[in-house]
Formats: structure tokens, C-alpha cells, sequence
């Protein structure tokens, strides 16, 4: 026996102490899930459906669809006030391989196998080493690259306007594979289905499944209810059955009203603080992810402190909920070592600067401007601008502050050319530079107990870089706390200490000091600290500016654990009966965006109706 009574074989035998969330997590655990979580199922439901879906993003609109074609009464339910999640604020592009339509009509030579060899290739690594399909699950990289034809001819039926062009690298390339050219575009359609949070493609990803799904009369939509619990027939046994949600309206600073969906069909009107679903042939987990979870995500890499913020988690907010609830009936995280390494994807550095989130161009005109409140600034040259950490100091060469690529066709040296797993892949890599999200968080300088925060990383620049970059600064510009202007460079260092994250004190004078040595480097034509290129351009003329550049968090690839029908499986690897998982919220692979999300629920969308 051990302290309290409990053996090891009882401790190792007792399913409830493996696979309790309470047990495996409990910082986690106790500070986010319902106290009550294992109370008893209800006896009486506020709604009934055969599938309900968590989650109305690209997973869970591909899943409801593709589940009411087939003759399913469908519930999706959503936190947020209307369709989309992180999808429609996307460029809308999407990879998918196997030998699509257009693949074919341009002649790019592809098909499952291929695609799948290329997405478990042992032998490719990013730039810094990191391996990309090495620690994938290869069951769920066969589902993906065995259905990614068919889930392009299922996005067609239902309305996508793809470019008529040949797939090519841009923007879905991470994680797809090296072999082929497997990134496919939408094309931007005013009015296509609805309005734009952002005015960005994915929006012609969205709107189209918006309108297909609200012309099925068996698919219902309830927005504003956050899901907090999964009921089972027992607590990690038997069946899910339903679920447990809260009213959570979207009211903008201002308003006293909540905002509604652009379209009605199929909305259910209800404003109980709580309700109960009862989901009589399955569940559906589509909730996003949990990058905007600070102490989950933390889990995979320590680093990922508060002060980076989730890119678009204005509109969604990927807080790990679904994976939380499953984990509490037994559910088993999975694919843990894609998130716990520097993968592009999971880290930004925004494409935006000034703004807390630092990476979607909001507009004025979005419906939810009263809670982004600023759009940012997008830096087309960096050769102008310096980067300093919390301390005030530079730390990267801000020319290579590029938006980060991961491994896709054509990454290796045309001389040599990649040989599926070869070991000589890495040496073929094209020429390498430091990644910025690693300068920025491993210093880690000025940072303090107890969470050794890396802290922010701020844009200087002056009133000639606006000049030149053709900046118009207005009241909408920065937001504030996260964009500051002053006239000398101590001001500006005073000003920005009052952001809530920058919370160590540079000394005084810092900023000047590493301005004006800087600025000896343009004198000098050589950077001796970073070898930063066509440094042309001192920093000197007032006023002068600081902009949040922090690195922020984007795609999650460490979820729950499926199998290649994206059943949800718990710590002895069994199914879960009747739960069923995709997109980002789903571990076991490493491609980035709506790719695997959509493909997920194509294939969901065909299993969950079988009960």
C-alpha cells in the first residue's frame, strides 16, 4: 500500500485515476472545467438532434453538411453570434492533394499514396532541423490524403468559387508535402453569401458553406452558447449522449444589444443561461483548437507565456474547450510533439503591427470593429525599422522577419534535388536564416519568476519610415496600449512601459542607446550585431513610434487523439463511442490550415450518421 490507502495496481488498474482529467491535468483541470462535471446525465433535454456539432468553422460546417446530405437531423452550436471561425478570417487557401480536379487539369502529377509518402516522410525538416511528418499519426495522414479529392469535389458541390488556376505554394503550403503542388485558392466574390468580418478570401470558404448548410432543412444553428460539458452513459464508459452549454451573446463597447447572424434560416431563438442537447447518434468536436489557452498550451512549449496573444482571437477564441471536455470523460491528447517544437504554423510573427493580436487586418467596417478597435499597420520593408526585446534591445536580423514557410515543393535546392527518405534531405534545404519567433522568445532577456516571460517585442521606427512606407496614421491605426508615439526616444520608451505586458523597466535612456547605435551601423554600411543587408536609413527623425510586433499564437496541432474515421479514442486506445473530432481541435498531424480542417469533416460528416 502507498500513502492514502491506494496500491499501485489499484492506481494503475482504476480507468477513472488513468484517464481523469483532474488526475492528468490538475492546474488545468480544476481552474477551467465545471466543478460538477461528472454530475448525472439530465432526463430532460432542451434540444434533441441525431448529430451535434461543437463548432461552426471548417470542420464542423464540412461535418453537418456532408451529415444532412445523408439524411441526419444536424445541430450545430457555436460561442460565437455567426458562422466561420478561424477559417473566414483566412486568405482562403487550402491544400489538398491526391490528385484533385485541378491538379489534374493542369497536369500536377499526384495521387493518395504519393500524398500520403510525402505527408510521413521521416526525412523532412524545416530550416532549423525540426522534422515535419515524423511524429504524425499515420493512420489520420492516410485518411487525410485518401479523401482530399473527394473533399475538393464535395467543397464544389457546395459553392466554392475556386481560381481557375493550377495549385501552387501560396499560403496552404505548410506540412502538405514536398512532391507536389497541392495549395488550391478561392477567389474573392462580393456577396457571396454574407458579410466579411475581414474582407479576406476565406470568406468565400465560409459564406458559400453558410448557404448550402441553411438550405437543408434538417441543419439548425444555435449561436452564442459556449459548450462546457459532455455527458457519457457513465463517466469513462459507455456512450456520449449530449452535451451542456452557456449563453454567451457577443455585445460590442456601446451596445446593449448582442449582434445577431446575418441570416436567419434554421436559428434557434433562446436565451437560457444554460441548456442541454441531447445527441442521439453522435458528437461532433470542432472547436478550434487551444492556442488561445495560455496554461494548455503551455503544456507543449513553457515559453508561451500571456503576452502572446492568439492571432484572430477576437472572433474565435480556441480555448481548448473541447478538448477539455473530452479529456474529462477520457479522452487522450495526442500528436503532442507537432506543438511542442517551433513549427510554423503554431507561431507568428504577425503580419500586422500595433495591434495586440498582430495578425488579421481588421477594418472599421466589421461587424465586431468594437472589440478589435485598431487595424494595424503591414510592414512591406523591414529594412527601415529595428525590433527590440522587453530590455530594449535589438535581437534579430528584422530584414528576415519574414512571414514564416514551412516545408512544400520545391524547398529543397533544385541542384539536388529531394529523394523521399533520404537523409541527405536536410543538407539540401535552401539557404537558412535564424527564425524570428526563436530569437524573440529563447533570450528571454530582463524576463523574472515565475513564469520567465520572454515579454514583448516592439517596432521602432520614425516619422521618415511613415513617409516612406506611405503610412497614414490615424485614430484607427494602433490600438491603444500596443501603439505609441512620442517626440524624443525617451518619452517613447516612458510611454510604452504602461503596456499591462511589459512589465520589465528598461533603464533609462535604453531605447536611445540601442537607436543610436543602430544608427551608427547606417554610418558604418555594415550591421555588426546582426549582418542585416541595405541598412540605408537611420532612425532620427522625430516623432518617433513604437508598434507591438510580439510573436503570437496561430494554428494548434496538439488535440485529441482519432483514428483515421476521426473517432475520438481515450488513454487505452479505444474508441469512444459516438465522438468524433477534426480540424485543429484533433491531434496527430502537422499541415497547416483548412486543408485538414475541411478534409476532417468530409470524412466526419460520413461517419457520424452511422450511429
Amino acid at each position: 500500500m502507498t500513502k492514502n490507502g491506494l496500491s499501485r495496481r489499484n492506481f494503475f488498474g482504476t480507468s477513472a485515476a488513468m484517464a481523469g482529467a483532474s488526475l492528468l491535468m490538475p492546474g488545468i483541470a480544476a481552474a477551467q472545467l465545471p466543478p460538477d462535471h461528472c454530475k448525472a446525465i439530465p432526463t430532460k433535454w432542451d434540444f434533441e438532434a441525431d448529430v451535434v456539432v461543437i463548432g461552426a468553422g471548417a470542420c464542423g460546417m464540412a461535418a453537418a453538411i456532408r451529415a444532412a446530405d445523408l439524411g441526419a437531423d444536424v445541430l450545430i452550436v457555436d460561442t460565437n453570434y455567426d458562422v466561420g471561425g478561424h477559417a473566414i478570417l483566412s486568405a482562403g487557401s487550402i491544400a489538398l492533394g491526391g490528385g484533385t480536379a485541378l491538379q489534374k487539369k493542369y497536369g500536377i502529377k499526384d495521387d493518395p499514396e504519393t500524398y500520403f509518402k510525402d505527408l510521413t516522410d521521416w526525412s523532412v525538416t524545416e530550416k532549423d532541423g525540426m522534422p515535419d511528418y515524423r511524429f504524425c499519426d499515420r493512420d489520420f495522414q492516410h485518411a487525410l490524403a485518401y479523401n482530399g479529392a473527394a473533399t475538393f469535389d464535395f467543397l464544389t458541390e457546395n459553392g466554392l468559387p475556386w481560381e481557375d488556376e493550377a495549385p501552387d505554394n501560396f499560403q496552404a503550403n505548410h506540412g502538405s508535402g514536398v512532391s507536389a503542388l497541392r495549395s488550391h485558392h478561392v477567389k474573392w466574390k462580393n456577396g457571396v453569401g454574407g458579410p466579411s468580418p475581414t474582407g479576406t478570401n476565406g470568406t468565400s470558404v465560409m459564406r458559400p458553406l453558410d448557404v448550402s448548410a441553411r438550405k437543408h432543412k434538417n441543419i439548425r444553428f444555435l449561436f452564442n452558447y459556449h459548450m462546457d460539458r459532455i455527458f457519457r452513459e457513465q463517466p469513462l464508459a459507455g456512450r456520449v449522449v449530449g452535451i451542456e452549454a452557456h449563453y454567451t451573446p457577443t455585445i460590442l463597447p456601446g451596445q446593449d444589444k448582442p449582434l445577431v447572424s446575418w441570416k436567419t434560416e434554421g436559428n434557434i431563438d433562446c436565451s437560457k443561461d444554460k441548456i442541454t442537447i441531447k445527441a442521439r447518434k453522435g458528437i461532433v468536436i470542432a472547436t478550434g483548437g487551444n492556442t488561445g489557452n495560455v496554461e494548455f498550451r503551455r503544456m507543449f512549449d513553457p515559453r508561451l507565456t500571456e503576452e502572446m496573444q492568439l492571432g484572430g482571437g477576437e472572433w474565435s477564441p480556441q480555448d481548448g474547450s473541447g478538448e477539455l471536455a473530452a479529456m474529462a470523460i477520457g479522452a487522450a491528447l495526442w500528436g503532442t510533439s507537432n506543438q511542442a517544437m517551433n513549427r510554423n504554423g503554431a507561431l507568428r510573427r504577425g503580419a500586422f503591427i500595433g495591434t495586440r493580436t498582430s495578425y488579421v487586418a481588421w477594418k472599421p467596417q466589421s461587424p465586431i470593429w468594437g472589440k478589435v478597435k485598431a487595424t494595424g499597420i503591414f510592414v512591406g520593408s523591414w529594412s527601415n525599422i529595428i525590433a527590440v526585446n522587453q530590455a530594449g534591445h535589438r535581437f534579430y536580423n528584422e530584414a528576415n522577419a519574414k512571414y514564416p514557410n514551412g516545408t512544400c515543393y520545391g524547398f529543397f535546392d533544385d541542384a539536388g534535388g529531394y529523394v523521399r527518405n533520404d537523409w541527405r534531405n536536410s543538407s539540401k534545404i535552401k539557404p537558412k536564416f535564424m527564425n524570428y519567433n526563436d530569437a524573440a522568445l529563447a533570450m528571454n532577456e530582463g524576463s523574472e519568476g515565475p513564469d520567465w516571460s520572454a515579454g514583448p517585442q516592439w517596432a521602432i521606427f520614425d516619422s521618415e519610415t511613415v513617409r516612406r512606407e506611405r503610412w497614414k496614421i490615424d485614430e484607427n491605426t494602433g490600438e491603444e496600449g500596443y501603439f505609441f508615439k512620442a517626440d524624443t526616444l525617451d518619452e517613447l520608451q516612458e510611454k510604452l512601459m504602461a503596456n499591462p505586458y511589459q512589465k520589465y523597466r528598461m533603464p533609462k535612456g535604453r531605447l536611445a542607446e540601442t537607436v543610436a547605435r543602430y544608427n551608427s551601423f547606417v554610418d558604418k554600411g555594415h550591421d555588426d550585431d546582426f549582418e542585416k543587408p541595405k541598412m540605408k536609413r537611420k532612425i532620427e527623425t522625430g516623432p518617433f513610434y513604437a508598434a507591438w510586433c510580439t510573436v503570437c499564437t496561430h494554428d494548434t496541432y496538439a488535440g485529441l487523439r482519432i483514428n483515421g474515421k476521426c473517432q475520438v479514442m481515450d488513454l487505452a486506445g479505444n474508441v469512444i463511442p459516438g465522438l468524433y473530432c477534426g480540424g485543429e481541435s484533433a491531434g496527430g498531424s502537422s499541415q497547416h490550415g483548412m486543408g485538414r480542417c475541411l478534409t476532417g469533416g468530409y470524412i466526419i460528416g460520413g461517419e457520424v450518421v452511422k450511429g
